[in-house]
């Protein structure tokens, strides 16, 4: 007699929330309420790479899920674009810093994210606050396990004031020399470097590298951009870079209203040859511009990877004109239009 293999239900792990919004299938909480979490126990850990939030969220759910289950989880990084091509065929996974889609709403799935989303899981689990970065979010998960230290402390605050862009917090100006380390670096290098142990990107070496690089770079690099800002539509506006962080760049140009553009956007090229575009505002059109290019992220502070074919910054320039100003469609059902056209013709 044939008989039918059980499928295979991942092991769980229950524990409380104090601090977090904990969305389940079963109920929707809110910010700073107390539910209770089942961690299924995951076969990957998916996270974003275009960032530190990407690596420390990834680095701690890691540790996160060793501590818990007693093994060594592998963790894959995805920029935008790898991501959506990515078939979610785990049967139980961990996803940080990459925003909640419906294809993700699967049985034994947690998502712990901090970006806009309007899908309410019916199935997964998601661990969802629009006010904190993922890193906080992962090392609030952490530290129900014991997961903490000084150190873990001050990196994670200095990466959720730089993530969440809080230009108003004391220790903006340094934290975005922490979160420039993996934009100059890549998160592979960098993760490799310390190996796993964020901790150690405290104080490193290569700070003193990020300070010269502000403190010298960035005024010049302000001063050229200025002058080589290119109207990609009515709206849009591409920003020439030479020196500099881009991002601080960018921010100085919006805040000081030195282009006419409500959305600004640096491209730059990953190691492995793909440009990658980040978009930037100050009313929440930069996302709205990241979905027209298959990106994401922040209202204010969004990316998009460019299509493959893409391989240089002007191709990339021309490519963008063409999505943000696509050709109007003609209207074959226009009988009048036909008509005239055929009359013309005959002429």
């Amino acid at each position: 007699m044939a008989t039918t293999a059980r499928p295979e239900v991942a092991p769980y792990h229950s524990f409380s929330c104090v601090h977090r919004a904990i969305i389940t299938s079963q109920s929707r909480a809110h910010p700073l309420s107390c539910g209770m979490v089942s961690l299924p126990k995951p076969q990957v850990i998916f996270t974003h790479e275009s960032d530190l939030d990407g690596l420390i969220s990834g680095v701690l759910l890691q540790r996160l899920a060793r501590k818990i289950f007693d093994v060594e989880v592998p963790m894959e990084a995805h920029h935008y674009h790898t991501w959506r091509q990515r078939e979610p065929r785990e049967s139980a996974a961990w996803v940080c810093d990459l925003s909640f889609e419906a294809r993700l709403d699967r049985p034994n799935w947690v998502v712990i994210d901090h970006h806009a989303t309007e899908i309410s899981p019916r199935k997964a689990q998601l661990v969802h606050d629009l006010t904190k970065s993922a890193g906080l979010l992962c090392y609030e998960l952490c530290r129900d396990h014991e997961i903490a230290s000084p150190e873990l402390d001050r990196l994670v605050h200095l990466n959720n004031v730089a993530d969440l862009f809080l230009e108003d917090d004391p220790d903006f100006v340094l934290a975005n020399d922490y979160a420039n380390l993996v934009k100059v670096y890549g998160f592979w290098n960098l993760h490799a470097l310390v190996n796993g142990r964020i901790e150690s990107l405290l104080s490193h070496a290569l700070l003193e590298v990020m300070t010269v690089k502000r403190r010298v770079e960035d005024p010049l690099g302000f001063e050229w951009s200025k002058q080589n800002v290119q109207p990609l539509s009515s709206t849009v506006g591409y920003v020439d870079t030479v020196v500099g962080n881009n991002n601080l760049i960018v921010h100085q140009l919006l805040e000081e209203q030195a282009t006419p553009y409500v959305v600004l956007v640096t491209l730059f090229r990953r190691a492995n040859g793909v440009i990658i575009a980040s978009l930037r505002s100050r009313n929440g059109e930069a996302f709205k511009v990241a979905e027209k290019l298959q990106g994401g992220g922040h209202a204010n502070a969004a990316g998009a990877s460019m299509p493959k074919s893409v391989r240089t910054i002007p191709e990339a320039v021309n490519y963008l004109r063409q999505v943000l100003n696509p050709a109007p469609k003609k209207d074959l059902n226009n009988l009048e239009s036909l008509f005239a056209a055929i009359e013309l013709k005959q002429r």
